[in-house]
């Protein structure tokens, strides 16, 4: 571990020892926490295990880790951005004119590239499609999946609607949606670690999601059910990354320009949810949102977003302060609230180390 100003040390290793505590009481298996400001990274640790078995081997700070609805923020939204920036799309384009297949009757010429964006396009918020359907008879029942509520009146999380997205962008593009991630994100960003559908070498030291109710899914398989049956790749799931590669990815989001130019870097960490049950930009989740996962400490500044196996990602773009946070924590089963805390716990004591000026819900 390293450390330099603004960092407090006895601040950042009060950090690490409330991960190690949290791996130590069996919380979540294993973990690997990165805090950075800008480009600097000050601390990256690793503790646990790949796995809960005797012998498995120990997590490192280069292991890799199943993303989960990370993709939506490390992939999807940064992918669509730059489809903006180079006028293939606009952000108020209906959805229905770029994918055909999601149709434009009624309301549904309402729902627009920004509104799945915001999660206010009105889709619900997740289907078992996986119980029947697989690859394109499932993405087919996402595109003709009913309306919950008028696009743009509310904020409904939606994993439906992030399927959909990533299926406009391959329409788009008119390549699959992992090509365009790679040419348009992760290859220009220097993410030469993360993507989807891990080769047998990576897969082989990935952390463990295998659920012991289930005993699904194998090493370096997505754990998202949908996206399994979409063949391990789709806009709302299914990217591996190790955290080296997701501290590259905060750092350049803490500089305008660097991943998506000034006006649209703005638009996606303000508030476009104002009054509808939500603090969200463009997929980024802000301060005071029910997802907000950053403690009570972080400024109202910040943005983040989670993953349900036990990831979570924060950055605070006045500041330049960023924090990665992979744990498998799903590996012991769904729901559980460790992993909750653990992340709230640890925004606040990565907070009280680099001195963030608090956020209060007045702001």
């Amino acid at each position: 571990m390293t450390s330099t100003e603004p960092f407090d040390d006895d601040g950042l290793l009060a950090s690490v020892e409330l991960l190690r505590a949290a791996v130590a009481a069996g919380e979540v298996p294993g973990a690997v926490l990165a805090v950075g400001v800008g480009s600097r990274t000050m601390c990256t640790v690793a503790a646990g295990h790949l796995g809960t078995a005797t012998g498995t081997p120990t997590v490192r700070t280069d292991t890799p880790f199943d993303l989960a609805s990370l993709t939506k923020v490390v992939a999807t939204l940064p992918a669509v951005l730059r489809l903006v920036e180079a006028g293939e799309i606009e952000l108020s384009s209906p959805v229905g004119l770029l994918l055909p297949a999601f149709g434009s009757e009624g309301a549904r010429r309402q729902v627009t590239i920004e509104s799945l964006l915001t999660h206010t396009s009105g889709l619900p918020s997740h289907r078992e499609y996986f119980r029947e359907l697989k690859g394109e008879l499932l993405t087919r029942a996402a595109c003709r999946e009913e309306l919950e509520s008028p696009p743009g009146s509310t904020v409904r999380y939606s994993d439906v609607g992030f399927i959909i997205l990533g299926e406009t962008v391959a329409a788009v593009t008119g390549q699959p949606f992992e090509e365009a991630v790679r040419e348009l994100v992760l290859e220009p960003l220097g993410m030469k670690a993360t993507g989807f559908r891990p080769q047998p070498a990576v897969a082989a030291r990935t952390a463990l999601t295998t659920e012991p109710e289930t005993g699904r899914p194998p090493a370096g398989e997505v754990h998202d059910e949908n996206c399994a049956a979409l063949g391990g790749v789709s806009g709302h799931a299914g990217l591996f990354g190790e955290a080296g590669d997701l501290a590259r990815y905060l750092a350049a989001w803490t500089t305008p320009g660097a991943v998506v130019g000034d006006k649209h870097w703005e638009k996606a960490l303000s508030c476009q949810t104002d009054g509808l049950g939500g603090q969200r930009g463009l997929g980024w989740v802000r301060r005071g949102d029910p997802y907000d996962h950053m403690g009570s400490l972080w400024p109202a500044s910040a943005v983040g977003h989670t993953g349900f196996t036990g990831t979570s990602l924060a950055f605070d773009p006045v500041s330049g302060v960023w924090l990665v946070l992979l744990t498998n924590a799903v590996h012991l089963g769904r729901g559980r609230a460790p992993i909750r805390e653990l992340r709230r716990s640890l925004h606040d004591s990565v907070a009280n180390a680099v001195k963030l000026p608090a956020w209060t819900k007045s702001q």
